[in-house]
């Protein structure tokens, strides 16, 4: 029997019913920029949970997000499937209100609620006998489209709006002057002082315990470190005292990330102390890049910086797409490994579904890392990535971007206009070289449009409007 388990662990399939099964928690951390941990970089933010986390499993240096905003990625995670092909491109409230009717182009339509026709990874966990849990941030669909209605056991917290009104107790309020609508995250009774991460990772904690003696998938998605920046006081005051590093210095911002990073930890803890760490995968990533710009709920000031890349969040620039990902796996993973593959959100499905053994596994634009996990340095199939944001965002236009090889190219549907970077050469995307190489340029586009039209993308159309005021 021995034997027998440990060949489920290494080979990271499911078991017959009675056997002991991988169980899977995934953290998923909203609008985490890139170099928002020790281990990716950061110069003032404090994760020693975090770094632990990569000592002991696997950091991929070349990890992107499928959206450069957050309810497309969240998609794009549960059903391994691209933004474009789902048609859901925008969150929520930005699909149901439709675009701006005052710009250059009109935002094409899109779906505002993850359809029940798709099936999930909490739904392919439940086909294998799993217990599945999802808890905090959903952002994916209105009361009929909730966790409860994708395969999900459990819900806690989990509602349509894209961020609490605050972090702390009791997690309610109106959103700001403009948009008054009462916000509220439903999590149970608690204190004053409570505070939301932690209340979060009290739910998850008691899942684990509660399925301890039976396989279970875990969605822990906290609404951290999203907007509004408020940190629990102690940890402010600490890290106004600490002195601001070159890139990295909103202390605000760093208590939301050392809270994030004490509830990773309190994760593995009860891991180790359960004895599940053996027997459980955990995933760590976020849905976007870092809010690298000011606004209202940051304080006026941008809460972070994804040195050494350009921009973020919002954006197709890599600051907007960059992710960190960390994948701890025992049996497959190496201690301290890393991988450069161009990996993606939409790999976590076929992934996990590999690891149950499902080779007939519904349609996905992703591929099993499975392989990479084991050799980092394992090719990939695919060619290349592709992005496609339709919309209009502060700082971006509506457009679609490329990555094959080292080379990137992003098309802006205002003006037809493109830009083409060198990774390799300019990881910060500051010399456009469209112009110098337009052979290169035009063959990317070509790819692009062809998997635009693959997928049945939604392009913007002309504004009359618009038009009329020339």
């Amino acid at each position: 029997m021995r034997f027998f388990l440990w060949c489920a662990l290494v080979l990271g399939l499911a078991m017959p019913a009675g056997a002991a099964r991988m169980n899977v928690v995934f953290i998923l951390v909203d609008d985490w920029g890139w170099a928002d941990a020790g281990v990716q970089g950061s110069d003032f933010f404090e994760t020693p949970n975090i770094d632990r986390l990569a000592r002991e499993g696997m950091r991929f240096t070349q990890a992107y997000a499928a959206a450069a905003i957050c309810s497309p990625t969240r998609a794009a995670i549960l059903t391994g499937k691209s933004p474009a092909r789902l048609d859901m491109t925008i969150w929520h409230e930005g699909a149901v209100r439709g675009g701006p009717k005052n710009k250059r182009l009109l935002e094409p339509k899109a779906q505002p609620n993850l359809p029940r026709e798709e099936v999930t990874l909490a739904e392919l966990f439940k086909q294998h006998g799993y217990s599945t849990a999802h808890i905090g941030k959903w952002h994916l669909g209105k009361a009929a489209f909730y966790p409860e209605t994708q395969g999900y056991d459990v819900n806690i917290g989990g509602t349509y709006w894209g961020a609490p009104a605050t972090f702390h107790w009791p997690y309610r309020g109106p959103w700001s002057k403009s948009d008054p609508e009462l916000r509220y995250v439903p999590v149970g009774p608690g204190r004053s002082g409570d505070y939301l991460t932690d209340k979060l990772t009290d739910h998850a904690l008691h899942f684990i315990e509660q399925q301890r003696e039976q396989p279970f998938f875990l969605s822990l998605w906290f609404h951290t470190v999203h907007t509004p920046i408020e940190g629990r006081p102690e940890l402010v005051k600490r890290f106004k005292s600490k002195r601001p590093g070159k890139y990295h210095k909103h202390p605000e911002y760093a208590a939301m990330v050392a809270s994030m990073d004490e509830n990773v930890g309190r994760v593995l803890r009860q891991l180790d102390e359960l004895k599940l760490a053996d027997n459980t995968a955990v995933i760590l990533t976020s849905d976007n890049g870092g809010v690298d710009f000011p606004t209202a709920k940051s304080g006026n000031r941008p809460p972070t910086r994804n040195v050494p890349y350009r921009s973020g969040k919002g954006t197709l620039y890599e600051g907007g797409l960059r992710v960190p990902l960390i994948i701890r796996w025992p049996g497959r993973t190496h201690p301290g490994s890393e991988c450069a593959a161009q990996v993606t959100s939409q790999d976590f499905f076929p992934t996990l579904a590999d690891a149950l053994g499902q080779a007939d596994a519904p349609q996905h634009d992703g591929e099993s890392l499975l392989p990479r996990l084991r050799d980092p340095k394992a090719q990939l199939a695919r060619e290349a990535l592709y992005w496609h944001y339709p919309h209009y965002y502060p700082r971006m236009t509506p457009g679609s971007a490329v990555r094959e090889g080292d080379w990137k190219l992003i098309h802006y549907y205002e003006g037809n206009r493109l830009e083409l970077f060198n990774l390799q050469n300019d990881p910060g995307e500051t010399n456009n070289l469209a112009a110098a190489q337009p052979a290169r340029a035009q063959a990317l586009r070509g790819k692009l449009d062809a998997w635009r039209k693959a997928v049945d993308a939604k392009a913007p159309t002309p504004n009359p409007a618009w038009r009329s005021r020339k």
